[in-house]
């Protein structure tokens, strides 16, 4: 079930139309520049070596006024139209500095992304810092915007001391996933100039896969059905009764509170200290669907379905096997196992290229 999620074209916007006249080879030059330039890390200080600085389409009309005021001053004569050429040009070469500081000196640092599940909305926490002075405090990195590779960007007003910024990315496939470069911009302090960097933080995300509601089935690894022991049973002997717990959909019947349903309280189960009987697995070979997707994703569903009712499970992906246990982190080892079948090695995704920006 390799499906492309229909409202991803929200979170995307299109290339710029000059990428498509820009030749392969110069695109993979530049990669590896921006790799050697501003290696991966986990937390990246900007400096004069990472950002980048050109005129905006406003900074570049403004420079044409200048040339027209200037030409026109000195062709008529006129010291007021010369003055008022230079003190544009003034204003331009002061942008200059000032576009640069509000990025220099900005520190990135990638956090820990939340939980992630198949075609749905990632979100990517990164933490801003800046060490500023306290009579400066309102001039430095205003209106900074984060974003990735074709997606729409955020803007943050005033960092400050620190900032916990997330940055969003549309949805993505089940697996291993690098979502790219993060593009750091800002066209403070009057539009003319745009000053930019391409950030690196490392981040790798597994993304779960997709849960799919379906009947939760449980099997045995052995073939020796001779033992007195069914499953979901209880072992005999066990009797340590904890209480009443709200049925989940295939528990076993006989473990269902009918006193408790006749009086109208709905349907609810008991709870033991200890489960019994023969262990009991999820496994892909018994799992039913159209393709691996499809079963992946009602595995994903029955590990979170067996984990919220507290059950010893184990799951069985081919040759590879999580032993019975319960608990959260239980939860999201299997949910890890189903997530990473098939990839046999976490490389980084093609998409988020900058090339693209």
């Amino acid at each position: 079930m390799n499906k492309n999620i229909g409202n991803s074209a929200h979170y995307q916007t299109p290339p710029k139309w000059y990428s498509r006249f820009i030749p392969k080879v110069i695109k993979q030059r530049w990669a590896r520049w921006l790799t050697r330039r501003i290696p991966p890390n986990q937390q990246v200080t900007l400096s004069h070596k990472s950002i980048f600085i050109l005129p905006s389409a406003f900074g570049i009309a403004w420079f044409m006024l200048i040339v027209v005021l200037y030409l026109f001053g000195t062709n008529y004569q006129n010291n007021l139209v010369i003055g008022l050429s230079l003190l544009l040009a003034s204003v331009l070469h002061t942008c200059i500095i000032y576009s640069y500081k509000n990025l220099a000196g900005l520190t990135l640092t990638a956090s820990m992304p939340p939980e992630s599940i198949a075609n749905t909305s990632l979100a990517f926490p990164v933490v801003l810092s800046s060490k500023q002075k306290k009579d400066l405090s309102n001039t430095n990195h205003q209106q900074i915007c984060l974003n990735f590779a074709q997606q729409r960007h955020i803007r943050i007003g005033d960092v400050g001391e620190s900032f916990n910024a997330t940055v969003g990315y549309s949805p993505q496939n089940r697996g291993p996933f690098n979502p790219g470069r993060i593009q750091v911009s800002s066209n403070f302090p009057l539009g003319l100039f745009r000053a930019w960097s391409y950030v690196d933080l490392n981040i790798e995300q597994l993304i779960f896969a997709e849960p799919l509601q379906t009947t939760v089935s449980l099997t045995s690894l052995d073939d020796d059905n001779n033992t007195e022991f069914e499953h979901g049973k209880l072992q005999p002997g066990v009797d340590d009764y904890k209480g009443l717990k709200t049925y989940v959909e295939g528990e076993s019947l006989k473990q269902v509170a009918w006193k408790q349903w006749a009086q109208g309280r709905g349907m609810l189960s008991k709870e033991f200290a200890q489960p019994e009987g023969k262990p009991v697995w999820l496994s892909l070979a018994d799992t039913q669907g159209d393709d691996l997707e499809h079963k992946l994703s009602k595995l994903a569903w029955q590990v979170n379905a067996l984990s919220q009712a507290h059950q010893i499970f184990g799951l069985v992906l081919d040759n590879q096997i999580i032993e019975q246990d319960s608990g959260e982190s239980h939860r999201k080892q299997c949910q890890q196992l189903i997530a990473s079948y098939g990839y046999r090695d976490i490389t980084r995704s093609t998409q988020g290229e900058l090339d693209e920006n």
